[in-house]
């Protein structure tokens, strides 16, 4: 992201992308809270890929250097803050709760923020987003070139159900050392990673408007329903709920 451009102000605003569209790679001097109201948002780092649909807000702190991708046609949510009430030093991923959720929409799209009744609701949004628990869908970025043939391969088809011992034997390093990078780099086992680029490929397909089953196929799952279950343990909601 070596040509990002340097935008000091986080704005506090609300805007429309179309399916597809996006923000390139920018950083601000402040924190930043975005949020997808409608559609699926995925913000990109050099080190991380996060995706939020409509029941997560992304935390992005100052100095981040970051880019927008929107899956559907999407309606965004900016909130800038000079502040760090979060005290979160790296991107995460929020859980949206009804309140904060209307709190978000309201607060970007009026235009008298300064005024008491602005200043009180700010108050309010403030002391839910600090209450609001982490719930990601992160899949971070290998940096060990063997373990990132792995990851490429299993981006690009996230359906393949070959273990690491297969998958190692394409990229040149046997499952043990595999393992112990997925540990090292990921922060997270082999299973967990995977699981994590399914649903993150499970949520752009689903805000494109696939149906559930077919999504559950595309995606690795050997049934609709461990594929439910998988997202509703990880995400709290079912898949049909994003359709």
């Amino acid at each position: 992201m070596s040509n990002s451009r340097h935008l000091p102000a986080a704005p506090t605003t609300s805007r429309d992308l179309a399916a597809a569209g996006g923000v390139t790679a920018h950083w601000h001097d402040e924190h930043q809270i975005v949020y997808a109201s409608r559609g699926v948002v995925a913000v990109h780092t050099e080190a991380s890929r996060w995706i939020a649909p409509a029941h997560r807000a992304l935390w992005i702190p100052s100095g981040t250097v970051h880019s927008h991708r929107a899956y559907g046609v999407t309606r965004l949510h900016f909130l800038g803050l000079k502040q760090n009430p979060l005290k979160l030093h790296e991107p995460t991923a929020l859980a949206v709760s009804p309140l904060l959720r209307e709190l978000l929409i309201a607060y970007t799209e009026r235009t008298d923020r300064e005024t008491p009744a602005g200043k009180r609701m700010r108050s309010v949004l403030l002391d839910q987003l600090a209450a609001a628990s982490e719930q990601p869908v992160r899949v971070p970025a290998a940096r060990d070139p063997r373990l990132a043939a792995v990851c490429a391969t299993l981006e690009t088809d996230p359906s393949d159900t070959r273990g690491l011992e297969a998958l190692g034997r394409e990229a040149g390093a046997s499952g043990r050392t595999l393992t112990r990078l997925f540990r090292d780099e990921m922060g997270m086992t082999f299973p967990q990673w995977r699981t994590q680029v399914r649903l993150y490929h499970a949520l752009r397909l689903l805000a494109e408007g696939q149906p559930v089953t077919a999504v559950a196929l595309r995606c690795g799952f050997a049934t609709s329903s461990a594929f439910i279950d998988v997202f509703r343990r990880s995400l709290g909601h079912t898949p049909g709920s994003y359709l």
